[in-house]
């Protein structure tokens, strides 16, 4: 089998993308989940772009890594200087890795228009910067911007590109999509055309605006590459980078190629979330293998055959990546949707009184605005309150919510609760800008002294939908809620006419779920 390098580039070209920053702590961290999971490359910044970047060097060299190489990433030397006068090549020496990536032009346009330079210097430029650094004792890897652009323009200059920067020592030829604007079928016809035969193993970088990287990606493995560029959930400039979130499952799963990851597949799902994590990003559900929705299921029909034989609905056991399946409940689920849902508290029959009260509360629940298939907390509260096993860990006498502004400063909301706990009355307070964290703040207040799981949860997403907008400001509202004890997730739902009255039943039912689910059932 052919052996597949999977080079990982979150921590320099992800970190490209729109509302990801990572501190250096992060940027160590998530180092050390990549090299647990066996990707062969981490290419981690570059040294001369801020101190941050550099000191992400000067760590890692005292850490220690099992599997992966780190990777220092810069460009070629500017014209007219020398390669070892050159500060960018000097900054990457002075990282102190043995593996540098640097980038080089590969299409005339960028050659002429933003280096400035002639189509034969940048051959030049390219050859000098590998030959120094690899004199320097550095393994190094070449990327050609813009490569797939610079073929159709001018095939005859890329493939000197690649025989130049061949030639010159470079131990991959990284092919880059720059643009993200190439076609599978046009990867197709580039690759056939290049004399692989007289080149350095083939790497391949493409990004995701025509979203076709990782079906690019794949292809590019049956026409002569060994080596993936992406990056975690596909992070990265505009669209994205190829996601590896996907391209190792489908190498480890789909193909039979080989891959260092292959033995720690079962883990991609966590390390995606770990990431969507680090990141503070929400991740997206619908994101194949690794995405809460990827083994979801709606219609009572899949729901049923789930049942029966699931590899007749599922391309892969979820398992396989780490991730698991979820039955969906709506007006479509049928009552082998129900029974399925049930049978984590005893064996119920399709015509059991329990299944027929459940789809009769769901429904009326649907009628009123509830929604659960984006709920799943909230559907579990609704059973164990149908089948008398749920314990609320309060019961409400009442709150009080005070809004107050002054000025140009922020507005306020000062809230307090009464409630009763353990067989006693509470009381819990609070300050803080809007009503849902007041809310919280003063559940946690009351509570926490008596439920230190408290402490480990937090709110991480809060939606809002109109459902019938024709009611202007008496309109009903259904607000959605996401809480997480930073291992799992869980949703929750309300509806009012009232924002706070919904806003307070999804939140005490995202509570309430983790009492009855992950304390009381665990003791």
């Amino acid at each position: 089998m052919k052996k597949i390098e999977l080079y990982d580039t979150t921590l320099r070209d992800g970190m490209q993308g729109i509302e990801i920053n990572f501190t250096l702590t992060d940027k160590i961290k998530i180092a050390h989940k990549l090299d647990e999971m066996k990707f062969d490359y981490i290419e981690g910044g570059f040294p001369l772009a801020n101190k941050k970047e550099a000191s992400f060097f000067t760590h890692m060299n005292k850490e220690k890594l099992s599997h992966a190489k780190i990777v220092a990433f810069g460009s070629t030397k500017k014209p007219g200087i020398a390669a070892d006068k050159d500060n960018h090549l000097n900054a990457l020496l002075q990282a102190e890795v043995e593996h540098i990536m640097i980038v080089g032009k590969t299409w005339k346009g960028h050659v002429e228009r933003v280096l400035g330079t002639s189509p034969e210097e940048n051959l030049e430029m390219i050859h000098d910067s590998i030959a120094y650094l690899k004199k320097q004792g550095r393994t190094v890897l070449f990327d050609l911007e813009h490569f797939f652009d610079g073929f159709k323009d001018d095939s005859e200059y890329a493939i000197k590109v690649l025989q130049t920067a061949s030639d010159a020592g470079a131990k991959t030829l990284v092919l880059c999509d720059t643009n993200g604007g190439v076609l599978p079928s046009e990867v197709i016809k580039i690759l056939k055309e290049l004399p692989t035969d007289k080149l350095a193993p083939l790497g391949v970088h493409f990004h995701n605006d025509c979203g076709t990287a990782v079906a690019n990606s794949i292809l590019a493995l049956d026409y002569g590459a060994i080596q993936i560029q992406g990056t975690i959930n596909g992070w990265g400039e505009r669209c994205g980078n190829a996601n590896l979130c996907a391209i190792a499952p489908n190498i480890c799963l789909k193909t039979d190629y080989d891959a260092s990851i292959s033995s720690e597949i079962s883990r991609i799902t966590s390390l995606s979330r770990y990431v969507y994590e680090i990141g503070n990003i929400i991740p997206e559900k619908r994101q194949p293998y690794v995405g809460e929705a990827a083994f979801s299921h709606k219609a009572g029909q899949h729901a049923d055959v789930i049942n029966k034989a699931p590899d007749l609905m599922e391309h892969i056991d979820s398992k396989l990546v780490g991730n698991s399946r979820k039955i969906l409940l709506s007006e479509l689920s049928g009552k082998s949707t129900i029974v399925n849902k049930l049978a984590k508290y005893g064996e119920f029959d399709k015509g059991s009184t329990e299944v027929q009260n459940l789809i009769d509360v769901l429904k009326g629940k649907e009628e009123e605005g509830y929604e659960y298939e984006a709920a799943e907390a909230s559907f579990d509260i609704l059973i164990r309150k149908t089948i008398k096993k749920y314990e609320p860990i309060i019961e409400l006498n009442n709150y009080h919510l005070e809004s107050y502004k002054t000025g140009d400063t922020p507005s306020k909301t000062v809230g307090r609760i009464f409630m009763q706990s353990m067989g006693k009355n509470v009381l819990g307070a609070a300050v803080s800008v809007g009503p849902v964290d007041t809310l919280d703040k003063a559940l946690r207040d009351a509570l926490t002294p008596h439920y230190p799981f408290l402490k480990k949860i937090s709110l991480i997403d809060y939606k809002v939908r109109i459902l019938n907008p024709e009611s202007a400001s008496a309109a009903k509202v259904r607000v959605f809620i996401t809480t997480t004890d930073h291992k799992i997730e869980w949703d929750t739902v309300g509806v009012s006419e009232n924002i706070v009255e919904a806003s307070w039943e999804a939140l005490i039912d995202s509570i309430d779920y983790y009492y009855n689910t992950y304390v009381l059932d665990e003791n």
